[in-house]
């Protein structure tokens, strides 16, 4: 089959010249034949032979009509539900996708990275209606929140997705088509509950009954508790029990990550009604009307979900770096993006992602925030108070995708101080200041000098530094950036120690003392042994210090990348520079002088 696939890139304008043909060309077919197989076996049990080999073709024609092999990292977030104002646990998923991207970009792969806002739907109508707004007004306005906060948080997203946009609309009609041709969607009848609140269609055992503030019994969304009513209506149903084995198929593969929630998943596609996907028009006017009939509206999760294609100029150009490398959701949306959405890519014949990586929720000192109890965090006035780059510090060393978090502010001045102020600004003061580095540079590495005044711990500390980025990378990959950042901070508590240790200052004292005393003859001998034994001393000691901040500043610019272009400034360190690989390099010659003198990160202060 792959023999004759050949045959076929040929007559599609695939040749390729006489010597590569020769060179095994055919080969080289097979091969990638096997490989996007392979591929595709892992989320399709149903893809006909024909399409399997349609889409075949195509990926070869676009891997060989790439100038580049280099797929960009493509990283999504949500597209966030503007019925309220952005809070903590939105600044916390487009940094986890931030900081990612950040880092591929760092070890030489381009990024795309999305968000944006998710903008119609019965909620936002309502939260529109209740300010005495129209819902166009009222979702320009909260966008423009989401993207502040974003801008403030120097989040250097690449494409900002809103589901009002004209060329959102016209993916998500071509979607809709695509799926209706293919015989996924069928009118029909949906009656059961819906939250308004979470915009989901829920079973009988999704839902129970709770007694609520009020002291009222109502039955509420087992997953969110939120309460849901009672929906009979005719509309328009997505065939998502033609899908169990295709999900069952893909969660094979171990797409969700943390892997404690497949357990979760599995359970949902257990049980797989149909999916009504579309609301009446005159309940719902605030989405995208059905192609072909204007009496139905556009489930809002169907609309939302295209984004992530309509991002890419679906359905008007080639989407190749589809599927994302990674796609980053919260807890409370796993449902729609670990069934619903791997079943509409399925259908439509697209590749679902490879990964899902889920984080739990943020809580102020362990409450649940509400606007009821007061409790709510405004990231952005916590940026003015802390800095963004200490904030975004916190939220990344604090955070976790398996637990609630708890905020208070408390803890982010004590980690802010702790490690940025303390460890890393103390560290780059004592290496930098006049008194001890009296050339203002990174003296060159002696090799005798290591021997001589480090003992044998210490040496293979130093040596072992330049394998942190590789031990940082693992951890990156699997977003344990707590456990990341960890490893950075325990290199600088360990330099800070090294330089207690050693005394600099004591050191440099000696040499200075030598100068002073210039032109005593009696005593030059013995004098120049000692100033030249205290120089060769406090050069090691400036070199190991300064070395590990190199590295770590470096290795920090995913996370913190303001702070860290100032201290790879004051370092001296140019902007070519500063890239992973070069964090894997020692730097044995030393180099010119250093940059301005800085403060690198002032105290913060809690508050009352």
């Amino acid at each position: 089959m792959a023999l004759a696939i050949a045959r076929d890139l040929d007559m599609l304008g695939c040749k390729q010249n006489n010597e590569r043909r020769q060179n095994g060309l055919e080969g080289h077919i097979v091969t990638m034949f096997l490989r996007y197989h392979h591929k595709c076996l892992s989320w399709s049990t149903t893809l006909t032979a024909k399409k399997f080999l349609r889409k075949f073709l195509q990926s070869y024609q676009t891997r060989n009509s790439s100038s580049s092999n280099s797929k960009p990292y493509f990283i999504t977030t949500p597209i966030f539900y503007v019925n309220a104002a952005p809070h903590l646990g939105h600044l916390y998923c487009c940094l986890l996708a931030d900081a990612s991207a950040r880092w591929q970009t760092l070890k030489g792969r381009p990024s795309f990275f999305t968000t944006g806002t998710d903008e119609h739907g019965l909620k936002i109508q309502q939260a529109a209606a209740s300010c005495h707004q129209l819902p166009g007004e009222f979702c320009d306005a909260v966008s423009k929140q989401f993207k502040f906060l974003f801008d403030t948080a120097d989040i250097k997203y690449d494409s900002f997705q809103r589901t009002t946009d004209e060329r959102h609309i016209k993916a998500v009609t071509a979607f809709w088509r695509r799926l209706e041709k293919a015989g996924h969607i069928y009118q029909g009848s949906y009656a059961g509950w819906y939250s308004v609140s979470d915009e989901a269609f829920l079973t009988d055992e999704d839902v129970e009954e709770k007694t609520l503030s009020d002291g009222k019994t109502k039955k509420v969304s087992r997953e969110s508790g939120h309460v849901v009513i009672w929906t009979e209506e005719k509309n328009y149903m997505f065939k998502l029990s033609d899908f169990q084995q295709d999900l069952l198929h893909w969660l094979n593969s171990h797409p969700i990550y943390p892997t404690q929630l497949e357990s979760q998943v599995r359970h949902m596609v257990q049980t797989l009604p149909d999916l009504s996907v579309t609301r009446d028009r005159e309940r719902l006017a605030w989405g995208i009307p059905v192609p072909g009939d204007d009496s139905q509206t556009i489930y809002v999760w169907l609309d939302a979900l295209i984004n992530y294609i309509s991002a890419l100029g679906y359905p008007h150009r080639d989407i190749s770096p589809w599927p994302p490398d990674c796609q980053i959701i919260g807890k409370d949306i796993l449902r729609f993006h670990a069934v619903y959405w791997p079943a509409f890519l399925i259908a439509a014949g697209l590749e679902p992602p490879p990964k899902l990586v889920v984080h739990s929720h943020w809580l102020a000192d362990n409450v649940k925030m509400s606007k009821s109890l007061g409790n709510v965090v405004d990231p952005v006035d916590k940026m003015g108070q802390f800095g963004v780059d200490g904030f975004r510090y916190f939220l990344l060393k604090e955070g976790s995708l398996s637990s609630d978090c708890s905020y208070s502010d408390k803890r982010v001045a004590e980690r802010i101080n702790t490690d940025l102020a303390n460890t890393l600004g103390n560290l780059l003061g004592r290496c930098t200041a006049p008194s001890v580095n009296r050339t203002q540079g990174l003296p060159s590495l002696s090799e005798e000098g290591l021997f001589e005044f480090l003992s044998q711990e210490e040496r293979e500390a130093h040596h072992t530094l330049y394998n942190l980025p590789e031990q940082v990378d693992h951890l990156i990959e699997q977003f344990q950036f707590p456990k990341a950042l960890d490893l950075v901070m325990s290199k600088l508590h360990w330099a800070n120690a090294f330089v207690q240790t050693h005394e600099p200052w004591v050191l440099s004292k000696i040499v200075a003392s030598g100068t002073m005393a210039e032109g005593r003859h009696d005593k030059r001998s013995q004098q120049e042994y000692e100033i030249q034994a205290a120089q060769a001393h406090l050069d090691i000691v400036l070199h190991v210090a300064m070395e590990t901040l190199r590295v770590s500043g470096i290795i920090l610019q995913a996370v913190v990348p303001d702070l860290s272009a100032r201290l790879l400034t004051r370092l001296g360190i140019s902007e070519s520079e500063r890239t992973y690989r070069h964090a894997q390099m020692p730097c044995t010659e030393g180099h010119r002088g250093l940059g301005e003198k800085i403060v690198l990160y002032k105290k913060v202060d809690a508050g009352s």
